[in-house]
């Protein structure tokens, strides 16, 4: 029975976990959309560069990516100095910092498959909208949002599961503190790493199996109901 019973420490990670891999995605949304669409659809200076640095992430190791977010947003950082003093917010060693960190590493992932989807759009229907008078703003709205909400919604689940499963990132910029920036990924490690913690670690890895596998059902779910939508009308 103890085998499958939970403790408060294990279910504190569970718990933030899911909190920080939230706050990541949800936050990472409107920057990714924005991105996604500025580089499947804008022509400028530097376009090359802008798409090499969002997906640096997927290519520097994790730890690199964690040590830079060290040095930029930590309390003697530029960015986490300035943050600190005039704002009072605090992100290296804080929960906070954690889903800063889980959302640099998934944002390449969502900026992909909104650009991806963006890129399939057939531009025919956004000029049909637009010569019926409708607006720029009114076409995305109405036609080019809907279109693309399939990639939007995997580009979340991507990035949410990116974050559920983060460790090398989160565990340079924000250590391993139990209850405040430990999650899934730093327990498991951290049970490995102690006699008769392997109970613990294989009920959390089946945890997080569970929770990615519903991600991924709720994902594939939901791009079947935005598609029909679509379809209809």
């Amino acid at each position: 029975m103890d085998w499958f019973a939970l403790s408060n420490e294990e279910w504190t990670a569970v718990h933030l976990t899911l909190r920080i891999a939230s706050v990541a995605m949800l936050a990472s949304l409107i920057p990714g959309i924005f991105v996604g669409i500025l580089l499947a659809r804008g022509k400028f200076w530097g376009k090359s560069i802008l798409n090499g640095l969002v997906h640096l992430p997927l290519i520097l190791p994790p730890v690199v990516t964690g040590f830079i977010l060290l040095i930029l947003f930590g309390r003697r950082g530029p960015i986490g100095a300035f943050l600190a003093e005039y704002l009072g917010i605090v992100l290296s060693f804080r929960w906070t910092g954690a889903a800063l960190a889980c959302g640099v590493m998934g944002f390449p992932l969502m900026v992909r498959s909104i650009r991806l989807s963006v890129e399939a759009v057939d531009r025919r229907l956004e000029d049909a909208a637009a010569t019926l008078g409708a607006s720029p703003a009114w076409v995305f709205l109405t036609v080019t949002l809907p279109l693309i909400l399939p990639g939007i919604i995997a580009g979340m689940i991507l990035s949410f599961a990116k974050a559920m499963g983060e460790f090398g990132a989160t565990i340079t910029f924000v250590s391993n503190i139990p209850g405040e920036t430990q999650t899934l990924s730093a327990a498991i490690y951290t049970f490995t790493q102690v006699p008769g913690g392997d109970a613990a670690a294989f009920r959390l890895t089946m945890i997080s199996v569970v929770i990615s596998m519903a991600a991924l059902m709720a994902s594939e779910f939901m791009a079947y109901l935005v598609g029909r939508r679509v379809e209809f009308e």
